[in-house]
């Protein structure tokens, strides 16, 4: 068994994900639909939000010992470079129970020892690059994380489309039109070859929920 996984994102009407003034809370307000058990963060996403993880923090701050009735979702990070240097910083918000890191064979040593100093749990999963599958596959069967919340900009959310990991798309679309010959898309991954590639996906769900944005909620086909 895998976890279901979930995209969801805000995006302009003609898809992009930069340059958008959106109400965060109306975003995060839809969290609840879905009962989390986890959710996952792409590393660029990560040091984007936090710009402080670049500084090296060496104390385990005493939030990261959460309680049995802890209900706070899980926080996955892919980081087999390991770019994530300040686990306190992230582990202090109050959104996540604890992190679990997901790592390769090619993950530096340092940063394993960082990891352990920090008592952060990992998981080594790939060879040159993090395996995803194998990933959920542990998820699910080491931590039973049965529902995870795609938060992450474009290139995480690509590998997982492409990989046939993703089982919705959850889309809030903002009265905007951004433009630009470099789009910024939900979805960042190599250009098709062919249609086989096409990701198609069945409507679930179109709701107003404001006066201009519009959520829509799609499963995907596999």
């Amino acid at each position: 068994m895998l976890p279901r996984i979930i995209i969801h994102n805000a995006i302009s009407l003609d898809g992009r994900i930069d340059w958008l003034n959106f109400d965060f809370g109306l975003f995060y307000g839809f969290i609840s639909r879905w009962n989390e058990d986890a959710n996952m963060v792409g590393s660029n996403t990560l040091l984007k939000g936090f710009e402080e993880l670049n500084q090296d923090q060496n104390e385990t701050p005493e939030e990261m010992e959460p309680g049995s009735n802890d209900q706070r979702p899980l926080l996955i990070v892919p980081d087999s470079q390991g770019r994530i240097r300040s686990c306190k910083l992230v582990l202090i918000q109050p959104y996540w129970r604890g992190v679990v890191v997901l790592c390769s064979e090619k993950t530096p040593n340092e940063y394993l020892y960082y990891l352990n100093g920090s008592r952060i749990e990992y998981l080594m999963v790939g060879k040159e690059h993090v395996n995803y599958r194998s990933a959920l596959q542990k998820l699910y069967d080491q931590y039973q994380i049965k529902t995870i919340r795609l938060d992450s900009c474009g290139t995480l959310n690509g590998i997982l489309l492409r990989e046939g990991l993703v089982d919705e798309v959850s889309i809030l679309i903002n009265p905007s039109l951004v433009g630009g010959t470099t789009p910024q898309s939900f979805f960042k991954a190599s250009d098709l070859t062919s249609y086989e590639g096409v990701i198609k996906l069945k409507l679930l769900s179109v709701e107003k929920v404001t006066e201009d944005i519009v959520w829509l909620l799609y499963e995907v086909i596999k």
